[in-house]
């Protein structure tokens, strides 16, 4: 663990590294801005719920990690309203080059994890579970559905048997790695065995609602789906 401010200041150059970098690439044409916006939506969940223990067991720790999250949120908005000039960020994470986009997916992916941070923190495995869906799960659905996804679903036909797959398998390997690695660190105290079927379950209910022709209210409801069954299910700590 390191100084309460070290940790923050640790975390924000990672996290706005990682923002940024992808930027980067995308403003220069490397990579599409619909594949940079899903690789940001990856990459960013497991950076930062790992940055979580730099931070110290202190009270204020939840709140400096989750400004974090929240100050590149609130860029989001800046950027959306067209209050702040940022090519490079429009670039990255628009479909179609329309700054307003980041008003809804990104911003709304933003204060997820303000909102969880702040909510359950390292003290359950409830909320990191509920990002990892997020990231890890919805992310690699929409870039495996896109490259793949040749078998629509016949009940949503932007979506595709093998995004769901991606979504399942990438949402539950990101959960227990993460989880993983806070049980050797000494943070969660229960046998790792304990975790493998809630998440299984969790992976499964996050997958069907993910399937559902809703697209732009995934950052909303694949990690309210995690939340309400991982309350029932997974061990405390």
């Amino acid at each position: 663990m390191m100084n309460l401010w070290v940790a923050m200041v640790v975390t924000l150059a990672l996290a706005v590294c990682w923002l940024r970098l992808n930027d980067y690439f995308a403003h220069k044409g490397w990579i599409s801005g619909q594949t940079s916006r899903k690789i940001i939506h990856i990459g960013t969940g497991p950076i930062f719920v790992l940055c979580w223990m730099f931070f110290p067991e202190e009270p204020y720790s939840r709140y400096l990690a989750a400004l974090i999250p929240l100050m590149i949120s609130v860029q989001f908005l800046l950027v959306g309203l067209g209050w702040m000039k940022d090519q490079a960020a429009v670039d990255a994470m628009t479909r179609k080059g329309d700054r307003r986009e980041i008003l809804r997916g990104p911003l709304i992916y933003g204060i997820a994890f303000v909102a969880l941070t702040i909510l359950y923190w390292k003290e359950s495995p409830i909320g990191i579970v509920a990002l990892m869906m997020l990231s890890g799960g919805d992310g690699l659905a929409d870039i495996i559905g896109k490259r793949f996804g040749q078998t629509r679903l016949s009940w949503s036909p932007g979506k595709s048997w093998a995004g769901s797959a991606a979504m399942f398998i990438g949402g539950v390997i990101f959960s227990l790695v993460v989880i993983l690695v806070f049980i050797q660190a000494g943070i969660f105290r229960m046998p790792f065995s304990g975790y493998i079927l809630p998440v299984l379950l969790i992976g499964l209910l996050c997958t069907a609602v993910e399937s559902l022709p809703i697209e732009e209210y995934d950052n909303v409801t694949v990690p309210t789906a995690a939340l309400f069954l991982g309350y029932w299910l997974l061990p405390k700590g």
